[in-house]
């Protein structure tokens, strides 16, 4: 509860009513002063987001360890106990991402001094005649060019893309998209070095995945609706499971991240080492499974009915995620600046 002063004027700015404790009975607003301190303001920005410290462990708790327990008290009209489904995923993803973006993983990329320069003089070398060009990528190439191939890496510069789109005979030309594609790659690596195309990569992904987990939850609920019972479950209530489902998978993610870094610092001892290999096995298994108990206890199936519907629905919805993050990662790779 706040510990601010209660104003002596008894009228509500909010309302106008006439507020006889601290809070007014039309409308619920706390009869305080309107000026806070910067700490004032930022204690009560941590508590309205956990909703106070014992309804936020209280709901810790049961989202790790009580699977569908958050959905079941929630839905049943115990709201107040716990933090709304919303609030939950909002601070659990802000807390993750904001974390790993404050303490990158290192990635080590292998830079060669004089790539740019040596590209720079084979550029002006190897592209005076397109013609003689091509002939000799082609010559050198050890693999054709497969039309039907959807995307294809295997060149060496943007000069060399387009003579070879410009020169080579029409079945080996690449189609409008996949020349597209592959022109925006080399351009991304012309204008980057390695170490750069990763540092980049990598704060644009992880900036956005939020975005894209957040646009998939609808869908997860979706596959979920068109597998249960329409007049026993609505959309809504698919919904919230959802939320509570993919708050576990952040925090899960958010723990081991944070136990990972702290290992690393004994990287060395071969206690953490062991420790951390225990820790990751237990906390992914413990993913990959959270959803069976889960989907069991919440739409009370019989366990072989729920094993059959739940094993289909993480298999459909893994494959999903993982082609919308792999577009995503090379919309976010030709997009680099």
């Amino acid at each position: 509860m706040s510990k601010s002063k209660i104003r002596n004027d008894k009228t509500c700015l909010n309302c106008k009513y006439v507020v006889a404790n601290r809070f007014c009975p039309n409308c619920g607003q706390e009869n305080t002063d309107t000026r806070k301190t910067f700490h004032h303001l930022f204690i009560n920005f941590f508590e309205d987001l956990t909703h106070y410290e014992n309804a936020f462990w209280r709901t810790i708790k049961n989202l790790l360890f009580k699977p569908a327990a958050l959905t079941k008290e929630y839905l049943s009209g115990k709201r107040l106990s716990y933090l709304a489904p919303v609030r939950l995923y909002i601070f659990i993803s802000f807390i993750t991402f904001l974390l790993i973006a404050f303490f990158p993983t290192e990635i080590n990329a292998p830079e060669d001094p004089n790539e740019k320069q040596s590209t720079i003089t084979t550029k002006n070398e190897s592209f005076q005649n397109t013609n003689s060009t091509y002939d000799t990528i082609k010559k050198n190439k050890t693999d054709s060019i497969d039309e039907n191939q959807f995307f294809n890496f295997g060149y060496d510069s943007l000069e060399q893309l387009d003579s070879i789109q410009k020169n080579a005979p029409e079945p080996e030309k690449l189609s409008d998209f996949n020349y597209w594609i592959n022109r925006k790659i080399q351009i991304v690596k012309k204008e980057n070095t390695p170490p750069e195309i990763i540092e980049k990569f990598v704060n644009s992904f992880t900036h956005n995945l939020p975005k894209v987990l957040f646009v998939f939850m609808p869908i997860f609920a979706f596959f979920l609706w068109l597998f249960h019972n329409k007049k026993r479950w609505y959309y809504f209530d698919h919904g919230i499971f959802t939320l509570h489902y993919f708050s576990f998978l952040l925090l899960i993610i958010l723990l081991l991240f944070l136990i990972n870094k702290g290992l690393a610092l004994l990287q060395e001892s071969g206690v953490a080492s062991f420790l951390q290999i225990i820790i990751n096995f237990i906390g992914i298994g413990w993913m990959f499974y959270y959803f069976y108990p889960a989907h069991h206890r919440f739409y009370g199936e019989t366990r072989f009915i729920s094993f059959l519907k739940s094993s289909f629905l993480f298999f459909i919805n893994l494959i999903l995620i993982i082609i919308i993050i792999a577009l995503f990662a090379l919309y976010t790779f030709i997009n680099l600046h």
